[in-house]
C-alpha cells in the first residue's frame, strides 16, 4: 500500500538553448507490484493523437541509489519492477514547439502543458500530487517568474510569492494536467468577477494596453457567469502568448492559454482623449477578445459539462462523440453573443461577425458531404488532419455547430413565443451535468432542449445534425429583424435597401480554385465540381501563365477573377517539374459570401425579439 507521502514532480528548465525539459518523478513505495508509467497521446480540447512522448529524449530509474531497469510496452508505457523504497524516474523532454498544446523552451521563456510533461502513474492516478517547479540555471535568461493556476502547496499564499517559483499541489493526476505553466519574464493584468480573482499573463514584446483589456474582459466574463448562474472556480488565469503572426487557444478548468498576433491587441494609445469609436472592440482585437471568451465559456462547457465518452474515456487512445458539434459549436456561439451581450461591441458589429461565420461554412462544399455529427465523430482523422481536399469533404463543427446553436436557439425563441431561448438549455445542462459530473449522453443535449422548452425539436435535429441540408438561417434570422443575403465574393458589398435581392447583382466569374498563401501562383485548394478541376487543375499545379500572358505570385489570382465568364482560356502550369496545359472555361460565381443587416421595419414583437437576444444577461 502507498504510504502518506504524495507523488511528487520536480521540472527545470535545464537547458533552455538546448529546448530541454528536465523532469524527476518521485513514486512513494507501492510494494512488490510493478510499476507502469505513461504519458498522454492527446490533450483535452485538442482531438488529435500527438504522441508526446515521442519528445522524451533520455529516462532512467533507481530505487535507493541502484539503477532500475525500465521496459518499454509501447511508444509511450514503461514497466518499473517492484520493490521496497521510493522509485525515482528523471527523464528529459525536448519542447520546441511554440503552441497551445505542447511544450516550448528557450532563454526567453518556458511553456508546458502536463500531458507533454508529467508520466502518468497507473492504478494511483486518484492519489494527490505535489509539483516543484525550479528556476533555470542558465544566467542568460535573467530574473523570471512563473504564471500558472496551479494551487500553492503549504502556506505559499499572498501576492508576493503568486509568481514565483515554488511547490504546487494537485487533488490528482488529471487535475495535475489540467494547469499549464508559463515560465519567463510577463506582465500580469488583474481583475475581479463576483469577487473571484482573475489575471491574464502576458508573454512575449508587445505595446498593449493592458488597462483596456482588463476593463473589457471583466464585463465579457460576468456575462458568462450569469447565464449559468455561478461561477465554478476560485481563481481564474488567461496566459496569453503573443508573437508575430498566431492565433490559437485550449481550455482548462482553472486557466486558458492563449496564442495571438501582436497587432491582435489594443495598442496604447498617445493621445489619451476619449474618442466615440473606442468604445467599441474593433477589428484583430475583437478577435482576440472573441478568443478569450471563447476559452471562458469552456469553463462550463467542455471542462464541467462534458461529454460521457470523455468522462469514461482516456487519454491513450482517440475518444470519439458525436458532440462536439456542441461542446465547441455552441461555445463558438455565445463567445461572439457574449460580445454583443457585454456591449464590448455593438449589433452591426455581431451580425459582422455572424456573417463571417456563416460565409465560411457556406463557401466550403463539403458542408454537403459532411453531417455536423459526423464532423464531431471524425474530429481525431478528418478535421484535425486536413489536406488539399478537407474543404471538399468536411464540415467544421465549429462553424456548422455554431450555426445549429444559433439556429436552435432562434428556433425556440421563435416557437415559444421568447418564453425559452438555449440560454435555459445551458442553465439546465448545467444544473444536471456540470453540477453533478454525469456525462452527456450521445443524444442528451437533444433531449434535454425538448424537455427544457416543451417543443418536439426532432425534426430541427435530424436536419442539422445528420443531414447535409442547409439551415433555414435567413427565415430564422427575420424572426429576430435581421436580413440576410448571399452575394458572390467578388460581387458589390453595398446591400442597399433591405428588399435588394441577388438577382440585382450583376454575375461575376469564378474558377472555383484557391492560391496558396505566399504569392507564388501554387494552387492551394480547387474546389469540387468548379471549373478548375473540370479542366484537370489540382493542388500543388504552380500557374504561369494564362491566356498566353506571364502570371505570377499574387498577378495569377488577379489574373483569374477578371477573366469573363463563359469564354475558354489556356492555363499554362508546372506539375511537379512538368509543365502542362489546361483548358479553362470560367462560369459566374456563387452566392456564397453572407451579409446581415439590421432591419428596424419588422413588427414591434420581431424587434423585442432582437432585443431579448442580443441584450444583457448580466443586467445593468
Amino acid at each position: 500500500m502507498p504510504d502518506n507521502a504524495p507523488i511528487t514532480y520536480r521540472v527545470t528548465p535545464v537547458r533552455p538553448a538546448a529546448h530541454v525539459f528536465a523532469v524527476e518523478l518521485a513514486v512513494p513505495d507501492a510494494g512488490p507490484e510493478p510499476v507502469t508509467l505513461s504519458l498522454p497521446a492527446w490533450i483535452p480540447g485538442s482531438y488529435m493523437i500527438r504522441d508526446f512522448a515521442r519528445n522524451i529524449v533520455a529516462i532512467a530509474a533507481e530505487r535507493a541509489g541502484a539503477p532500475v531497469t525500465l521496459e518499454k510496452l509501447d511508444k509511450q508505457t514503461w514497466r518499473a519492477p517492484g520493490g521496497a523504497g521510493e522509485l525515482t524516474i528523471r527523464y528529459e523532454v525536448y519542447a520546441w514547439e511554440l503552441t497551445v498544446r505542447s511544450a516550448h523552451l528557450d532563454r526567453t521563456h518556458g511553456y508546458f502543458n502536463g500531458p507533454s510533461l508529467f508520466l502518468r502513474v497507473h492504478d494511483r492516478d486518484r492519489e494527490p500530487c505535489r509539483v516543484e517547479l525550479l528556476p533555470p540555471a542558465d544566467p542568460a535568461c535573467g530574473d523570471w517568474s512563473v504564471a500558472t493556476s496551479l494551487a500553492r502547496a503549504g502556506s505559499q499564499t499572498g501576492q508576493t510569492s503568486r509568481w514565483g517559483f515554488g511547490t504546487f499541489c494537485a487533488d490528482d493526476y488529471e487535475d495535475l494536467i489540467d494547469h499549464p505553466v508559463e515560465m519567463g519574464r510577463f506582465d500580469v493584468i488583474a481583475y475581479k468577477v463576483r469577487d473571484v480573482p482573475h489575471w491574464m499573463a502576458v508573454s512575449g514584446r508587445h505595446r498593449a494596453d493592458l488597462t483596456r483589456i482588463a476593463a473589457d474582459l471583466a464585463p465579457i466574463c460576468e456575462e458568462h457567469a450569469a447565464l449559468f448562474g455561478e461561477l465554478p472556480a476560485d481563481r481564474y488565469l488567461f496566459l496569453t502568448q503573443v508573437v508575430g503572426d498566431g492565433y490559437g487557444g485550449l481550455e482548462h478548468r482553472f486557466s486558458s492559454s492563449l496564442l495571438c498576433s501582436r497587432d491582435d491587441l489594443p495598442a496604447q494609445a498617445l493621445d489619451t482623449t476619449p474618442k466615440p469609436e473606442d468604445a467599441q472592440a474593433q477589428g484583430d482585437y475583437r478577435k482576440f477578445l472573441g478568443l478569450c471568451s471563447h476559452e471562458y465559456f469552456h469553463l462550463w462547457n467542455v471542462k464541467r459539462i462534458r461529454p460521457a465518452a470523455f468522462v469514461e474515456g482516456g487519454l491513450e487512445r482517440e475518444v470519439h462523440t458525436r458532440l462536439l458539434w456542441a461542446f465547441e459549436g455552441i461555445t463558438s456561439y455565445y463567445d461572439d453573443l457574449a460580445l454583443v451581450r457585454s456591449r464590448r461591441i455593438d449589433a452591426k458589429g455581431y451580425l459582422e461577425l455572424l456573417a463571417e461565420t456563416i460565409t465560411k461554412v457556406l463557401r466550403n462544399p463539403g458542408r454537403l458531404r459532411q453531417t455536423a455529427a459526423e464532423s464531431s465523430f471524425d474530429a481525431w482523422t478528418k478535421f484535425y488532419k486536413q489536406d488539399e481536399n478537407a474543404p471538399n469533404a468536411i464540415v467544421s463543427y465549429y462553424g456548422k455547430g455554431a450555426l445549429t446553436a444559433l439556429a436552435l436557439d432562434l428556433t425556440i425563441r421563435r416557437d415559444t413565443h421568447g418564453r425559452r431561448s438555449l440560454d435555459d438549455v445551458m442553465r439546465a445542462l448545467w444544473e444536471r451535468h456540470g453540477r453533478t459530473g454525469v456525462g452527456v449522453a450521445e443524444r442528451g443535449i437533444e433531449a434535454l432542449a425538448a424537455e427544457v422548452t416543451g417543443l418536439d425539436l426532432g425534426r430541427f435535429f435530424d436536419q442539422a445534425l445528420d443531414s447535409t441540408e442547409d439551415l433555414d438561417l435567413p427565415g430564422l434570422l427575420a424572426t429576430v429583424g435581421v436580413a440576410m443575403r448571399l452575394r458572390p465574393s467578388n460581387g458589390p458589398k453595398d446591400f442597399g435597401n433591405v428588399a435588394d435581392t441577388f438577382a440585382a447583382i450583376e454575375p461575376v466569374s469564378d474558377v472555383g480554385l484557391r492560391l496558396a498563401p505566399g504569392g507564388e501562383g501554387k494552387i492551394g485548394v480547387v474546389l469540387e465540381d468548379r471549373p478548375a478541376q473540370r479542366a484537370g487543375l489540382a493542388a500543388g499545379d504552380v500557374i504561369i501563365a494564362i491566356d498566353g500572358l506571364k502570371a505570377d505570385g499574387h498577378g495569377a489570382g488577379k489574373c483569374l477573377r477578371a477573366l469573363p465568364i463563359g469564354r475558354e482560356v489556356i492555363v499554362h502550369a508546372f506539375r511537379r517539374d512538368e509543365l502542362m496545359t489546361f483548358r479553362l472555361t470560367p462560369t459566374a460565381a456563387p452566392a456564397d459570401v453572407c451579409e446581415l443587416r439590421l432591419d428596424d421595419d419588422g413588427p414591434s414583437e420581431v424587434l423585442e425579439q432582437r432585443r431579448a437576444w442580443l441584450s444583457s444577461v448580466a443586467g445593468g
